[in-house]
């Protein structure tokens, strides 16, 4: 007689919840361990394994989709797998992304014939608990499930914590336990916010008057307050993309994003002032928020050394809110949350300066009071118009240059083609150069904090696979070094079909931002005449490699460009849908010269002892 099928079993339960959770797909590489939990997971039929070369390619694409969609998941096998994923859980658990790590480990058996005799099998390491110490570091909830009964609680207590808190978590289930029986789910997960109470209610309303204080004591040469408002990463974290939306709207404040909060409300609003990146900003944006603005209110803000580009610190004419609480000058109100405090301090700039009291071109300010100049523009309007430029204007330049290519791009997109995409920018001079391109709400993913290098290739997979953004093409712009890192993950991209155009920047095969940061004289054509040893790579044919993952039901193109007119070609063919470039992903190759670099990084280069 033989044992009928437990109508849920431990595997089941996970693959309820997961898909519960709105996760549509699972990144990972598989193992023995994790065999019958991606069994069960195909027979519901909710979720669709994406197998990726890689765990760290796994881990990215989790990542990236979970900054879309909410909450992702990665699933791999032990140790092995799992160390290879830690890094991308490390980079989620700094950014404040909602990961789910799955990690399946030998079964109890074997655990206890190693406590009886000593046997390690495959993956096993002396150390029972080295798995779940290591993510004890980076994940906000941590559990090894070694109990069929016990599985239920633990699984949803993890979940349930990453939700809330909007961080990573790690589930470590033993082999064996995936077919045990287990109740199915009963009451449905539910995030758990902090409570509001009455002490936070007074935490709040002193905040927001210490906001409108600051903002008083802060007035421009007409005696009208000049604040203006830096928009950052929690803001895209915890969605409140439309109460910023709100928030400008009504007060009529003009406001910047940081580098991390790019695009999370559409960048043509009539109060979006650019980019603030400290002194890797745009000149003119940098001039704007720093010089003319008189206080700057952060709200969900990070400040990070690449937020602050060059600064170490800010002012006592800033507010800072986030990480739950508020800065006001040298004030602080803990306990304070994001959330609540948008419409409180809307209603109350509202109140104090009425509907859209706090209107203004900032750009068209300072021109009129400081007098007309060449570099500065007249307004918002011809400050926007300087990032975008035709094709023409590099047509007859020799050679392309990061800031020519990410110009060139810019007018790409706003002007030629039809599609909707989803830049995707690397670490170190690709994030640097795509800062100001114009991008509408959703549009830019990157990495502000971790910065591991290649994590864009990776997570350009799981942003074509979030249902928000489904439709939109992936754009990435990596460098050549970063590209080496993690390279592989085009093959997920051309397996799936991604039409994704992955922009490779060869600058002569060297790590470009790390010479900027130890020998910045590299950049001024004098010593040291060759990069440093150690930054200097392996030269590659990156477009090469399309031709090594396509296969004549899954295509791949790969190009090179080093001219402007090679540049421009490649966009036109981009913009035509009958071009067979645009049936899979596409790896271009972007030749640039060894001493070039954005020039939002001159301020780190000397100036050249014959200047």
């Amino acid at each position: 007689m033989s044992a009928s099928t437990p109508a849920c079993t431990v595997a089941r339960y996970l693959a309820l919840r997961l898909a519960e959770l709105g996760i549509t797909h699972l990144f990972g590489v598989p193992g023995n361990h994790l065999g019958p939990f991606l069994t069960a997971l195909r027979a519901e039929g909710d979720i669709e394994w994406v197998g990726t070369p890689t765990e760290g390619g796994a881990g990215q694409a989790a990542d990236a989709y979970a900054r879309i969609h909410g909450v992702g998941a990665a699933a791999v096998t032990y140790s092995v797998g799992a160390f290879n994923l830690l890094n991308s859980c490390g980079g989620a658990y700094v950014e404040q992304v909602p990961l789910i790590a799955v990690n399946a480990c030998p079964p109890y058996e074997q655990w206890q014939n190693f406590r009886a005799v000593g046997l390690l099998t495959s993956h096993m390491s002396p150390r029972a608990e080295s798995n779940l110490d290591v993510y004890r570091q980076v994940t906000v909830d941590a559990q090894v499930i070694s109990h069929p009964g016990l599985a239920p609680g633990r699984i949803d207590a993890a979940l349930t914590a990453c939700v809330s808190e909007r961080r990573p978590v790690y589930l470590e289930v033993m082999e064996d336990l995936w077919d045990e029986p287990c109740p199915e789910p009963a009451e449905p997960l539910v995030r758990r916010e902090r409570p509001f109470s009455a002490r936070n209610q007074a935490m709040l309303d002193q905040a927001v008057q210490a906001v409108l204080t600051l903002v008083e004591e802060h007035p421009g040469p007409d005696g009208r307050p000049r604040p203006i408002v830096w928009a950052g990463e929690e803001l895209d974290r915890y969605g409140l993309g439309g109460e910023l939306t709100d928030l400008v709207a009504a007060t009529g404040v003009p406001f910047c994003t940081t580098v991390g909060a790019k695009a999370v409300v559409d960048e043509d609003l009539p109060q979006f002032h650019g980019v603030y990146n400290g002194r890797a900003s745009h000149p003119d944006v940098h001039a704007v928020f720093k010089d003319w603005a008189t206080c700057r209110i952060g709200l969900g803000a990070w400040s990070t050394s690449k937020n602050l580009g060059g600064e170490q610190s800010v002012g006592t004419d800033w507010v800072m809110a986030a990480h739950g609480g508020v800065s006001v000058g040298t004030s602080y109100f803990p306990d304070v949350q994001l959330a609540r405090l948008l419409p409180a301090l809307q209603d109350a700039l509202v109140k104090a300066y009425g509907c859209e009291g706090l209107s203004a071109d900032y750009y068209a300010e300072s021109y009129s009071y400081q007098g007309a100049r060449d570099d500065r523009p007249s307004g918002l309007a011809r400050y926007r118009a300087s990032l975008s430029v035709s094709g023409a204007r590099f047509r007859s330049a020799e050679r392309l240059t990061y800031d020519g290519v990410f110009d060139r791009i810019d007018h790409f997109l706003g002007q030629e083609t039809r599609d909707d995409w989803t830049v995707v920018s690397d670490a170190a001079f690709s994030l640097i150069g795509s800062m100001n391109l114009s991008l509408s709400a959703g549009g830019f993913l990157s990495q502000i904090s971790w910065l591991s290098i290649g994590w864009s290739v990776g997570a350009a997979t799981g942003a074509a696979l979030a249902p928000e953004r489904e439709g939109a093409r992936p754009m990435v712009f990596v460098g050549d070094g970063a590209f080496q890192e993690t390279c592989q993950e085009i093959s997920t991209h051309t397996r799936l079909g991604l039409r994704s155009v992955v922009f490779v920047m060869d600058n002569g095969h060297f790590y470009g931002i790390e010479q900027m940061l130890v020998h910045p004289d590299f950049y001024t054509g004098q010593d040291p005449a060759e990069p440093d040893f150690y930054n200097v790579l392996h030269p590659w044919h990156h477009d090469r490699l399309a031709a090594v993952f396509a296969s004549e039901d899954t295509p791949a193109s790969g190009v090179s460009v080093a001219r402007p007119a090679e540049l421009d070609d490649l966009l036109a063919r981009l913009a035509d849908p009958a071009d067979p470039v645009n049936a899979g992903p596409v790896v271009v190759r972007v030749r640039l010269p060894r001493h070039d670099y954005p020039r939002a990084m001159a301020y780190k280069v000397p100036k050249s002892k014959s200047s």
